[in-house]
């Protein structure tokens, strides 16, 4: 017990603005205090209450942290969410009190667990930030290595970086999650390619790899089918790939391209979604988003090609597919003896009929 006392003290006197021992053994005494006030509860040791002072000063600097963290509650199914984590059961109008401030308590936060939430606090710069890794945690039941991990690989930096007309085009509150989900560049790791693969190839090994695609789309992705028909004025046409995204409650159509953007990309996408919007979109469904994945992309064309289209697009990129070596695209011994002998039938057969 002394032994962890003194750790705590330790972790105390290294908090910031808390380097003296006199402040430290307040912090102590507050433990103290505490646990003879509430002898059921537990985590109140001085370093807990150091994450507590950090979390509400990190929350608290914020003037719109309450309307940001409302947002996204609003945008959440709360109700449908199966949580593997173990959520307080918090009135929105619970407010955590302080001498000079209120700061309320969202009811998102309690989804989440303190462990969880110091991580956040801690490696986190922004407001945006901290409510994007609180968001993920209780979408995605991320434990507490995987939301370390995942800060650390910057997920918050590269998810919602894609060139989209989202804003503009969508309601605030789905524009801003549409935004969210689709990501600047894909990675395709888990898919392996001849060299000059073309898109058709692509959209086959995709869809032999439907469960890691889906797992690098994201959560809330339903996958429809690939080269989906519609008939439009009684012509038959593909859509390369359909899925209904169970948040967004909209269809998403995905275009792949194994080449560059190219500015009449924009163009089709745009009467695919319009396509799916007037076939397939009920009064329920929110508008329908168009995706396209290409190999590579020029910010300048992208925005252009945006220009007088109202469906709402955007545009990613994929990277990471493993070309494969030349020797596993050559047939094996055994596939080029058994041509040989079925050449050499055929030759035998064409001398007998010729014979006749």
């Amino acid at each position: 017990m002394l032994s962890c006392q003194r750790t705590e003290h330790r972790a105390v006197d290294r908090g910031p603005g808390y380097g003296g021992s006199v402040k430290s053994r307040g912090f102590i005494k507050r433990t103290e205090v505490l646990q003879n006030e509430f002898p059921d509860a537990t985590g109140f040791s001085a370093r807990n209450l150091w994450n507590m002072k950090k979390w509400y000063l990190f929350y608290s600097s914020s003037d719109i942290f309450s309307e940001m963290a409302h947002t996204i509650a609003d945008s959440m199914d709360l109700n449908s969410l199966k949580l593997q984590q173990v959520g307080a059961e918090i009135s929105e109008n619970q407010k955590l009190q302080q001498p000079v401030a209120e700061l309320e308590f969202p009811t998102i936060f309690g989804f989440v667990p303190w462990g969880h939430h110091v991580e956040i606090v801690t490696k986190c710069k922004t407001i945006e930030e901290a409510l994007f890794y609180v968001r993920k945690t209780i979408e995605e039941s991320w434990s507490r290595s995987i939301l370390v991990d995942s800060i650390k690989a910057n997920s918050y930096q590269s998810s919602g970086n894609a060139l989209t007309n989202f804003a503009e085009k969508l309601p605030t509150i789905q524009g801003k999650l549409a935004q969210e989900i689709v990501k600047d560049t894909y990675d395709f790791g888990f898919v392996s390619l001849p060299v000059g693969y073309d898109e058709e190839a692509l959209e086959d090994a995709l869809e032999q790899n439907i469960t890691r695609f889906l797992l690098e789309l994201g959560s809330g992705f339903a996958f429809i089918g690939r080269q989906k028909e519609i008939i439009v004025a009684g012509k038959t046409r593909k859509i390369d790939m359909l899925f209904y995204h169970i948040k967004l409650r909209c269809y998403i159509v995905v275009e792949l391209k194994a080449v560059s953007f190219e500015p009449e990309f924009a163009g089709k996408l745009n009467f695919y979604v319009n396509a799916v919007n007037e076939l397939m979109k009920s009064e329920s469904d929110n508008p329908t988003i168009g995706l396209l994945i290409c190999k590579d992309k020029d910010q300048t064309e992208v925005q252009w090609a945006f220009q007088g289209i109202e469906t709402p697009m955007g545009v990613a990129t994929y990277d990471n597919i493993r070309l494969q070596e030349i020797k596993s695209q050559l047939p094996s011994e055994e596939a080029i003896q058994k041509r040989l002998e079925q050449a050499e039938e055929e030759y035998i057969l064409k001398l007998k009929e010729k014979n006749k």
